[in-house]
């Protein structure tokens, strides 16, 4: 496939351009609703689809299925993505305002080292054919592990990076509107999302860890595998605003995901030494494994209403707004007492009588000379007590 540095340089001109366009349609926080998220979903996987099409009229039908076949593992690889992201939102109780620009910074994040990930291993491939063996092995390994996994969810509090960014970044306690860092008595802070950034920075590695081999497995055009995971991963923040509150009730996705892995990767060891199998077959049972999971998961649970994502008990307004926060505020500080106070917090998520942020903030303060104000703005998890 014979790529001209034009097309490569039209790819980022376009790439570029929608991310403009993104920031600029979202440069005020809001909420993003359903419609909304539907809609940039909807726009997303036009113009995914739409450079496939290109892709199969100016290079042929074969190069056309490569693409198609990388997108639809990138795409599907990136709803497990979106699950760890409800999670970290949930944990530091980040108001769903302000969950955007998060987003967007790791999703450029993710284009950066996704980049970084493919030059590297394809040129890994063209000195050492051998890694294929590798890649293989490790992609069989990692289904395997997924489907031994599946009932596990992550615990953000036993992360090691957020456990490193705790000991080594002075953070506020509480959220600043969309600030990163703030500056408290000549010193700069970062704020709770920070931390969150930089944890889905880290997700967005471990999973391209999973994923570049995938794809490698069915095209080892450098073309086609940039182009397919940047097209599916422009579409991760409305995927995610999108699936965020339904995401409970897929219950057999990873088993699909899982099996996805196993077939790219005994694909891949066919293709190195035995047979090749070609692109529309494989094509057709990685659409058939991932429809018949997302099929079998959504008749089960049928019935079953949208909620937020699960989370750990502490992060106790899940994806409420800031708004709703902050004129809970002085339950904080006191607790609820009334029926009026319990039907509130009960409605963002918290259980009657149990502890509010402040409450545990005051309890667990770790003397930090530093730390923000009980009245600077909703609060994040209250940080573990250093030695």
């Amino acid at each position: 496939m014979n790529v001209p540095l034009w097309a490569w340089l039209a790819v980022l001109g376009v790439i570029v351009l929608m991310l403009a366009v993104d920031l600029f349609a979202h440069r005020k926080a809001h909420v993003i609703g359903v419609r909304e998220a539907a809609l940039w979903s909807a726009v997303w996987v036009a113009f995914g689809v739409g450079f496939g099409v290109l892709v199969w009229q100016l290079y042929g039908a074969e190069f056309g299925q490569q693409y198609f076949a990388g997108y639809l593992i990138e795409k599907s690889l990136a709803v497990d993505n979106v699950f760890i992201w409800a999670i970290i939102f949930t944990y530091f109780a980040v108001p769903r305002e302000y969950q955007h620009r998060v987003l967007f910074l790791g999703v450029l994040g993710a284009l950066v080292f996704r980049g970084i990930f493919i030059a590297a291993g394809s040129a890994i491939i063209a000195s050492a054919g051998w890694v294929l063996y590798l890649f293989a092995a490790f992609l069989l390994f990692t289904g395997y592990r997924m489907i031994r996994q599946r009932n596990d969810h992550p615990e953000p509090e036993k992360s090691r990076a957020l456990k490193l960014f705790r000991r080594y970044v002075p953070m506020t306690d509480n959220f600043h509107g969309q600030k990163f860092l703030v500056r408290k008595n000549g010193l700069v802070l970062a704020t709770p999302l920070l931390a969150v950034l930089a944890l889905v920075e880290v997700t967005d590695i471990i999973f391209a860890v999973d994923s570049i081999p995938a794809i490698f497995a069915v095209t080892d055009e450098v073309f086609l595998v940039f182009t397919a995971n940047a097209f599916a991963i422009l579409g991760l923040r409305a995927m995610y605003f999108l699936l965020a509150d339904l995401i409970h009730r897929f219950i057999y996705l990873k088993i699909g995901l899982a099996l996805v892995l196993v077939w790219v990767g005994i694909k891949m060891l066919l293709k190195i030494d035995i047979y090749y199998i070609p692109t529309p077959l494989s094509l057709g049972v990685i659409a058939t494994i991932l429809g018949v999971s997302i099929g079998a998961s959504l008749w089960v649970t049928r019935g079953q209403e949208r909620r937020a994502p699960a989370g750990p008990a502490h992060a106790p307004f899940g994806t409420a707004t800031a708004a709703e926060m902050a004129e809970l505020e002085p339950l904080w500080r006191r607790g609820p007492s009334d029926e009026k106070a319990r039907s509130a917090t009960s409605a963002l998520g918290r259980d009657a009588g149990e502890p509010g942020p402040g409450e545990r903030a005051g309890a667990e303060r770790d003397g930090n000379p530093h730390a923000a104000e009980p009245d600077a703005g909703p609060r994040a998890p209250a940080r573990d007590r250093r030695e």
